[in-house]
């Protein structure tokens, strides 16, 4: 499982290709990284090489805020499709429960540098994101950054046809998200954690106040017992739990570590006291856009 996020020309390529050849086969993308086109590109090239086949890879790819009418949604799945060179995606994700005004800026703002936002309607978007379903192009449908309350909208939406099979949000030691997953768990919707290691130290979009999760006492004593380092406790903790971890790295070395975490298991005290280090804190609150009516981080849960 490995995130992509922009990123030098060439980088998504190579790097896509590394972790394929490691093992990993869920691949987490989006239209707004803007490296599609060489995520496609790499996996098509192993794909040639007869090192995957298609059924192999598992790719997700999300609408931005900017496509929520409904008559924008294939277009952007189209998009993506066309970028990748994919007949179909595995996963389409809902990025944010929040729509921008519709136009060619991913990042519409005024003369006065606020944020343009849209009238949301997440059920007909849903109605359209089930039609791509229907037609072929998507084989699951999810969403991402929606709080329980809005989860809620869609599995109660009348003529529901597709549920969301995932809910794709922060997810880590220090975030550990106790009541979402269990209502997640209820309704059978998968959660896919993202930051699952923390977070880069960007100011621009992470709460730097946040303490850095890596330096944890506790996770590298655990890791110390196993030989491992914080990130992989970190990151089997959550696999440990049935929650899908998305680590991002372009670090050769890194994203070989990162997978190396199916050696060892956690034991019940241990994965205890890494759900005791709980602290509720995000490092992605997105808080800029926190006027939103539809902003998810309201709520408790």
């Amino acid at each position: 499982v490995f995130k992509q996020i922009k990123t030098p020309k060439g980088k998504a390529l190579e790097c896509v290709k590394l972790a394929i050849d490691v093992g990993y086969r869920h691949f987490d993308g989006a239209l707004v990284y803007f490296n599609e086109h060489e995520v496609g590109q790499a996996i098509r090239e192993k794909i040639a090489d007869g090192s995957v086949r298609r059924e192999d890879i598992f790719y997700c790819g999300k609408l931005w805020n900017t496509f929520h009418p409904p008559e924008l949604v294939r277009p952007a799945l189209e998009r993506t499709l066309k970028a990748l060179k994919l007949d179909y995606v595995d996963l389409y994700i809902v990025e944010l429960p929040m729509a921008f005004k519709p136009g060619m800026e991913f990042y519409p703002k005024d003369e006065n540098g606020k944020y343009i936002y849209h009238q949301t309607d997440l059920c007909a978007t849903w109605e359209a994101l089930e039609a791509c379903k229907d037609a072929g192009l998507v084989r699951s449908l999810g969403v991402s950054n929606f709080n329980h309350r809005q989860l809620e909208l869609l599995l109660n939406k009348p003529g529901l046809k597709h549920k969301p099979v995932s809910n794709q949000v922060e997810c880590h030691p220090y975030f550990t998200q106790p009541k979402l997953l269990e209502y997640c768990r209820q309704n059978d919707i998968v959660i896919v954690g993202y930051c699952p290691i923390g977070s880069s130290r960007d100011a621009s979009w992470v709460n730097v106040t946040s303490p850095p999760l890596l330096e944890d006492k506790l996770l590298v004593s655990i890791g110390k017992k196993y030989n491992k380092s914080s990130a992989q406790v970190a990151l089997r903790f959550n696999v440990q739990r049935g929650v899908v971890v998305i680590p991002k790295s372009f670090s050769p070395e890194r994203i070989t570590h990162n997978f190396q975490i199916f050696d060892f298991s956690l034991t019940e005290e241990e994965m205890k006291g890494i759900e005791d280090l709980n602290k509720n804190i995000r490092f992605v609150e997105l808080l800029m856009w926190s006027d939103h009516p539809e902003y998810p981080f309201h709520d408790e849960f």
